[in-house]
């Protein structure tokens, strides 16, 4: 499955999570590349829209490769496999503090106005443009479920089979629309996948209550 952008599949989402649609569910977005996805779901289902800031632990050497990720909160997710790629505990503590610092940063900026919207007692969908090691989605879900949501959703266009088992005792429902067993990157699943800006989510969040 082929996604012509984040919009489209934004638009497929919509339909597989119809059944929350005038239930004012808070659909969070993991930024940034899901912030305007998240915006087009929350709109299209009667809801709020808003971020949860996760940051992945990049690998020594290899800023792509997540070696984990970390919340808000400071609760760490790791990898089986990141001391066997030189994630010492010296390491990923450094690692950690830098990603909390990105994150105040990121709050700073994306909600200076109001304070984050609540999720306990709310049905939440949790937005990613698509999962390659999860490991980010797993600490957004973690994070919340801490809050006490009603039902806790991870709703995304792409991921492989085996991401989705690490995810799913984590959420009440795994929405998927595509988990082909060749994925190398979320991005060969998008015709067009630009990056977003730190400035187009200020934007989208701005006009959200």
């Amino acid at each position: 499955m082929i996604f012509s952008d984040r919009k489209d599949a934004a638009h497929r989402l919509v339909k597989e999570l119809e059944q929350y649609r005038g239930q004012n569910p808070l659909v969070l977005a993991i930024p940034r590349g899901a912030v305007p996805m998240a915006k087009i779901i929350a709109d299209e289902l009667g809801g709020d829209v808003d971020v949860v800031l996760v940051r992945k632990l990049r690998a020594p050497g290899n800023p792509e490769f997540a070696i984990g990720s970390v919340d808000e909160s400071g609760w760490t997710y790791l990898g089986d496999y990141a001391g066997r790629v030189g994630g010492s505990s010296e390491y990923i503590e450094s690692e950690k503090m830098a990603q909390l610092k990105v994150m105040r940063e990121r709050r700073a900026s994306y909600t200076p106005i109001r304070p984050p919207h609540e999720p306990a007692s709310r049905i939440v969908i949790v937005v990613d443009d698509g999962l390659a090691t999860g490991s980010t989605m797993i600490a957004a879900l973690h994070a919340l479920r801490a809050k006490s949501p009603k039902k806790l959703i991870c709703a995304v266009p792409v991921a492989p089979p085996d991401t989705l088992i690490k995810v799913r005792p984590y959420a009440d429902e795994v929405v998927c629309l595509s988990a082909p067993e060749m994925f190398y990157a979320v991005g060969q699943f998008y015709a067009s996948f630009p990056q977003v800006s730190d400035e187009e989510v200020i934007e989208l969040l701005k006009t959200t209550p």
